[in-house]
């Protein structure tokens, strides 16, 4: 082994501490880096493989009614590969305990040879021609723990119809189990999908001969004008009422897997690189500090015969182990992490097929860029060895020019401070850059670890705004067809209602220009006291006569301001499409909505006191006395969605804890090396103390009100740094399905800040060992006169 070798392990023996807790932060950086690239991929590439294995759907299109042989007709289309209609509604399901609000979506299997969004049988066998059997979703089984040979019972049109269960099956359409995009929450225990035969979703729902949803393949050649093609459609279904037209990309499901998967590669992206940038800065700093005190040596070595490029080599191999070593063990630690991470997927998410495959280019991408960030610090680290000259080296490095500091200027607060404290000021001033380091890194921990605590807020945010602020009523109805509002007055008779409000909720097409958004537009009574409006400004917005309100996301996809005017495309057969005036746009937190009188919605559709649900608030059993009610088809229960969501808050509180941890190492690393390299650049500052008077621990108080000092002005730049990262997130999360309020209450800034003193304490603690091993005599011995 070269001697420079010998030295260098030396070298890493000398600075373990530091080496270790730097390289901790590369293997992190490394781990989640590997992992998450990893997990993105696999998730990505199993949904596309599930869709091509099941045949799903490129558009999905929902219909009044539409018979068999205008779906046929579609196939004339240039672009359209495949059509096939199916059946499908929402309806209560019978379960033991009467009091307890459970519904299914009933599907029909198309009868084709290759039928679209076809099934993965997990458990069972598939249906054939059993009409009074039934085949379950994976998701809603396992939550309901329904097994082989069980009856489950839907409640359709007044009556009940047992069906047998003789299969579990997964399906591509419902990978993320949501009921619609208004659920806060995926609540498998509450809503499930079961598939029947397509005779008898006719027969039992209404649609013999007809269908009310009709699934499109798009040929991969026409991929590229699929919008044209969709226009196309929509005007050649006209007639049968188009309700809404989704596209792949736009579906439920889909939708959150692609956003879950862009949030992986978000994360591994921006955590890496932060982890990284500041593993780079304290290897810049610990390489600066150790060429500082090997002055002489280097010069030693020059003298030897040793080349600038041989020692700055020597030097940057330090940073370069440093990178290997985390980077090695951070790939090691990514293989464990990613199969977990996989297996929580496959516990959430219904991908029968998940599998968890190694791409070892990530393991290179990782290696790379974990070595190109060493390298570059080290020599950026380094690069006063190159302007060490063997002469000069044999003597000290002249002292920086001293002087007074400006606070030595303002008498009256300078003349009041102790001895200890002028020490600590004066050390900090004249170490600007070491400071400013050390602000910068608490800084960043606060905001790291602020962003989690705020998150774990956001879903009792986005609940309690929508449903304590935007929405106050108890309880939303929805009719299984639309009614006359006289419907009101016979539920009145039926339960005891404290207030009671109609509503109609229609999907539309809104268009502007080439922007277009299908949306479900809410007609309500002009005076409503269930919905109350607000502008992003915070001020009320009343609901105009005529006109239209849009949520500010909505208003946003269709880029319309107020006064603009947008089309409604009108579904209904022999309806004109109406240009209606923007007369406000509102925050909404879950999906995205559009208001109207309902006189005027009604107006619209060329109805006249027609109702498609009811809001109300009541002290009575709702759902157990309306359950029965023939032409109710769900009723939404806020109390039902407050529970589901305290559900949901165990796995958020391990999220906090992951991300905390994260914070907290951040913190420890940059804290633990700059007060180990104060220390070192301080020797014989401490050992002169020592010779004054000082014991050990008044030393080591002196450190921490150092500390102490940087840390109160590094959490005052974390608050706006935090709140920025904060305001960052909500920017990229929100999407059309819920907008983040930034909301962040006072508690979080409290609990962040002990959770930033806290790991600054731990680091602190580490480094007093260092202090109390020190040997200031020798220190002194040693000194060059």
């Amino acid at each position: 082994m070269k001697k420079l070798d010998i030295r260098l392990l030396r070298l890493i023996k000398n600075a373990k501490g530091q080496f270790i807790s730097t390289a901790v932060m590369i293997v992190l950086a490394l781990t989640i880096y590997v992992s998450f690239s990893m997990v993105a991929d696999n998730l990505y590439n199993t949904i596309f493989h599930y869709y091509e294995v099941t045949n799903f759907g490129d558009v999905f299109i929902e219909v009044v009614r539409v018979p068999k042989s205008a779906i046929d007709q579609l196939h004339t289309i240039e672009g359209v590969e495949v059509a096939q209609g199916r059946v499908s509604s929402d309806v209560p399901l019978r379960v033991e305990d009467p009091k307890e609000k459970v519904r299914v979506r009933i599907v029909s299997l198309p009868q084709e040879p290759q039928p679209m969004n076809d099934l993965y049988i997990i458990e069972g066998k598939d249906l054939q021609e059993a009409s009074k059997a039934t085949v379950v979703l994976q998701q809603f089984s396992d939550a309901r723990e329904i097994m082989l040979g069980d009856k489950i019972v839907p409640y359709i049109a007044g009556k009940e119809y047992p069906l047998d269960v003789i299969g579990i099956v997964g399906s591509p359409e419902y990978i993320y189990l949501m009921e619609n995009e208004q659920t806060l929450l995926p609540a498998p225990e509450k809503f499930g999908v079961i598939y029947v035969t397509e005779d008898f979703a006719q027969s039992v729902l209404g649609y013999q001969g007809s269908y009310n949803e009709i699934m499109i393949k798009i040929d991969q050649q026409h991929s590229h004008r699929i919008d044209r093609i969709l226009d196309e459609i929509e005007d050649q279904l006209d007639r049968y009422g188009v309700k809404r037209t989704i596209k792949r990309e736009d579906q439920l499901s889909h939708r959150m897997m692609m956003e879950e998967v862009e949030q992986l590669e978000t994360m591994a992206t921006a955590i890496t690189l932060l982890f990284l940038i500041v593993a780079a800065v304290i290897i810049n700093i610990i390489l600066s500090r150790i060429v500082k005190n090997d002055r002489m040596s280097i010069g030693v070595m020059k003298a030897l015969g040793y080349s600038n490029f041989s020692i700055l080599g020597h030097y940057t191999k330090f940073s370069l182990i440093m990178g290997f070593v985390g980077s090695v063990i951070g790939i090691l630690l990514s293989l464990p992490l990613s199969q977990a991470f996989t297996n929580l997927y496959i516990l959430y998410m219904n991908i029968p097929m998940f599998q968890m495959e190694v791409y070892f280019i990530y393991f290179v991408y990782g290696i790379l860029l974990t070595s190109g960030f060493c390298v570059l610090s080290g020599l950026m680290g380094a690069r006063s060895v190159l302007k060490i000259l063997p002469a000069d080296s044999m003597r000290p490095e002249a002292p920086k020019t001293g002087g007074r500091i400006w606070l030595e200027k303002v008498k009256f607060i300078w003349n009041n401070i102790s001895f200890s404290w002028k020490m600590v000021i004066r050390n900090l001033l004249r170490n600007k850059k070491r400071a400013v380091f050390l602000v910068v890194g608490i800084a960043l921990t606060y905001a790291i670890t602020m962003v989690p605590i705020f998150m774990s807020s956001v879903w009792t945010n986005i609940f309690m705004l929508q449903y304590g602020e935007f929405q106050t009523m108890d309880y939303n109805i929805d009719f299984a067809q639309p009614m006359n509002n006289s419907v009101l007055r016979e539920l009145s008779q039926v339960i005891e209602i404290d207030r009671i409000e109609p509503k109609t909720e229609i999907p539309f097409e809104l268009r502007n220009g080439w922007r277009k958004k299908a949306v479900s537009v809410i007609g309500l009574p002009r005076d409503t006291e269930f919905y109350h409006f607000e502008s992003p400004e915070g001020y009320p917005v009343t609901l105009p006569s005529n006109g239209i309100i849009l949520a500010e996301r909505l208003a946003d996809i269709l880029g319309v301001g107020i006064g603009d005017e947008i089309l409604i495309k009108n579904f209904m057969p022999d309806q004109e499409d109406k240009f209606v005036e923007v007369k406000g746009i509102v925050e909404q937190y879950l999906g995205t909505n559009a208001y109207m009188d309902i006189e005027a919605i009604n107006r619209l559709l060329g109805e006249k006191g027609a109702i498609t649900g009811a809001l109300m608030d009541s002290r009575d059993e709702v759902v157990l006395k309306l359950q029965n009610v023939k032409n109710i088809q769900q009723i939404q229960s806020v109390e039902d969605m407050k529970n589901s969501f305290l559900e949901f808050m165990d796995m958020m509180i391990y999220s906090v804890g992951v991300l905390m941890l994260f914070g907290g190492i951040l913190g420890f690393a940059i804290v633990y090396n700059i007060t180990i390299i104060s220390i070192s650049e301080r020797l014989m500052e401490f050992s002169s103390l020592r010779v004054m008077g000082f014991d050990k621990k008044e030393i080591y108080k002196m450190i921490t009100r150092e500390n102490g000092l940087m840390t109160f002005l590094g959490i005052l730049l974390g608050i706006p740094l935090g709140y920025g990262m904060c305001a960052g997130i909500v920017s990229a999360l929100s999407t059309d399905l819920f907008s983040i309020p930034l909301v962040i209450a006072p508690s979080s800034y409290i609990f962040t800040t002990i959770a930033t003193i806290l790991f600054v304490i731990i680091a602190q603690l580490a480094t007093m060992r260092k202090i109390y091993r020190l040997n200031f005599m020798d220190a002194l011995k040693n000194r060059v006169s």
